[in-house]
């Protein structure tokens, strides 16, 4: 990867600007680094020449005054070190932080291709792999240029047979160092991908070991978990060789420059015009030059993983999503009506989920929607929440197509329960809030109040304060949908209602708390109810069945049960829980 690729500069650039301050401090002490370190060969020079013809008191001098300047490049370095890590974790954190809203704001269609493990990896590994080339990659790049340049120039003042020697020595290093940077990129790139799988395959299997356990599929996901193995310990071992390709170098390099400080320094002191002194000052000079070098080819190969991951980054960062933002139609005012005028949906082109799908439902009424597991239930109410687009036809609220809506208007007056409720490891105070602390105990006290909750809240060990651990462990199902419809009710007053089988999970214990929870979230509001249970459904003014993705039944709860054609009324007879899943 080139240096001056635009993705690395601009990406470099964009997230050092706000930290410039920091920068320049950093860029100062480097430097300052750099002019301690040729200070020091000068002292010992007259420290060794002072030794034969100089007193013990001026000797004393020049140690002491030597010692300073060690201890002074020893605090310098310190310190540039601390600014350094500053500097990348800032940088780092806050990229993390862009990648993580820029892909909470892609389409589900995007999260649906890809598993938590691989984002992880992308948003934290791919960011840790560059916290050194946000600190110091080109302040150490030019800083160490500088100390290669300084070195040669009092190498020329010395002697200019010396400086030319290890200049030539200095551009045929560097020919070789550049000429090797691009090796290791497609391995290291390999690497990551192939940790990026491993890790995704990690947290899938980890989080069903459940159901891969009762399933008897150990066997299996240990068979895919050691080919996985197989295929990261290669891309590591190729990668690793390409690496030691750049430390080999660095050795040889370093053996070639002592060769050469020892023989140019041997041949000037037998032509009597260096001292022991300046003999020493050239041998040191020679290692301080390779240390640039070293530090040339380390940054480099740092680069190189850094370029895989902006490389990644950049790729992640350029996807955008497929749903516009629309023009930023306004909602109507109050209650509205939903609306579905002739529209087809599906997940997979040229597999349609949604068939011709088109109904009105007036405001203020609750439709009970049911039908088989897949017949597209819960794809509709996502085509309503505009989680995804409709192939053709519209979906409206009022005469607001949702498509052309405010995006954050839209989610502010529509409320979602799923059936697999979303729970952290936290507080049930912040699992109800997710974590906004401006919302005071005596309104989430209010809101469970008024979804008739509060039997249910001191019931908990510690109520508010009450620690869940991952997954919600600690409550039961039915609780976690109670903590859910809680959690809505909270954070803002909905027009619009959709249930998602928010029952389907419950237990008895708490079945009479949802009843009366639902009960008050769909009060006074237009509803959606997805339900398996005939208590669910009994709170419905219409009824909708959907059957392979198209309406096969839609009309008034009332007059579908006095109805004994209707497939309602069937479902009622035969059982409804049995013929719906």
């Amino acid at each position: 990867m080139n240096l001056s690729r635009k993705p690395s500069v601009s990406l470099l650039i964009e997230h050092l600007r706000p930290q410039k301050r920091r920068v320049i401090l950093l860029t100062v002490l480097l430097f300052g680094d750099i002019g301690l370190q040729l200070i020091s060969p000068q002292i010992i020079r007259r420290f060794i020449d002072t030794v034969q013809t100089g007193t013990l008191e001026t000797l004393m001098y020049i140690a002491a005054f030597y010692i300073g300047v060690v201890l002074v490049q020893q605090a310098v370095s310190v310190w540039s070190t601390y600014v350094g890590e500053n500097v990348s974790w800032i940088a780092t954190n806050r990229l993390r932080g862009k990648l993580a809203y820029h892909c909470l704001h892609l389409d589900m269609s995007f999260h649906n291709n890809r598993t938590p493990g691989e984002m992880i990896e992308r948003v934290d590994g791919d960011i840790n792999a560059l916290g050194n080339f946000f600190s110091q990659f080109v302040i150490q790049i030019l800083g160490n240029a500088l100390l290669m340049a300084g070195v040669l120039i009092l190498l020329f003042v010395e002697d200019w047979r010396a400086g030319i020697g290890l200049s030539i020595f200095a551009v045929v290093s560097m020919g070789v160092v550049l000429g090797l940077r691009k090796i290791a990129i497609p391995h290291i790139k390999a690497n990551r991908e192939a940790s990026t799988e491993m890790f995704g395959f990690l947290e899938e299997r980890l989080s069903g070991a459940e159901d891969i356990r009762s399933c008897r599929a150990v066997p299996y996901t240990l068979r895919r978990f050691y080919e996985l193995t197989r295929n990261w310990l290669k891309k590591e071992i190729k990668s690793g060789y390409m690496i030691n390709i750049l430390i080999t170098s660095s050795v040889i390099i370093w053996a070639i420059g002592n060769a050469a400080a020892l023989g140019i320094g041997a041949y000037l002191y037998w032509e009597t015009v260096f001292s022991i002194g300046a003999v020493y000052m050239l041998f040191h000079y020679a290692n301080m030059l390779i240390q640039p070098i070293e530090r040339i080819i380390y940054q480099f190969e740092d680069f190189q993983r850094a370029g895989a991951s902006v490389e990644r980054v950049t790729e992640l960062m350029n996807i955008q999503p497929v749903l516009t933002p629309g023009r930023g139609d306004a909602l109507p005012d109050g209650i509205f009506p939903v609306a579905f005028h002739n529209v087809t949906f599906g997940y997979v082109e040229n597999d349609p989920i949604l068939h011709d799908i088109d109904f009105t439902l007036q405001p203020g009424r609750v439709l009970g929607l049911l039908g088989r597991t897949g017949s597209g239930k819960t794809t509709l109410t996502r085509l309503l929440f505009r989680l995804y687009d409709p192939w053709t036809g519209s979906v409206c609220l009022g005469e607001t197509n949702v498509r052309h809506a405010n995006r954050s208007d839209l989610r502010n007056r529509i409320a979602m329960v799923t059936q697999n409720v979303q729970l952290f490891q936290a507080s049930v105070r912040d699992n109800l809030t997710l974590f906004d602390p401006n919302i005071d105990d005596e309104h989430i006290k209010q809101a469970v109040e008024n979804l008739g909750l509060s039997d249910w809240l001191h019931a908990l060990p510690n109520a508010l304060d009450t620690e869940l651990t991952a997954e919600g462990g600690g409550l039961s199902a039915g609780e976690a949908q109670l903590l859910a419809l809680a959690r809505v009710f909270l954070m803002k007053r909905p027009d619009l209602v959709v249930l998602d089988e928010a029952s389907s999970r419950l237990d008895p214990a708490t079945e009479h708390h949802l009843e009366h929870a639902v009960d008050q979230l769909i009060g006074n509001r237009t509803a959606i109810v997805i339900a398996h249970r005939l208590g669910t459904v009994r709170l419905a003014d219409d009824i909708m069945i959907l059957d392979e993705g198209r309406i096969v039944e839609y009309g008034p709860r009332k007059a579908l049960e006095r109805d004994e054609t209707s497939r309602f009324s069937n479902l009622l007879r035969t059982g409804m829980e049995d013929v719906l899943v």
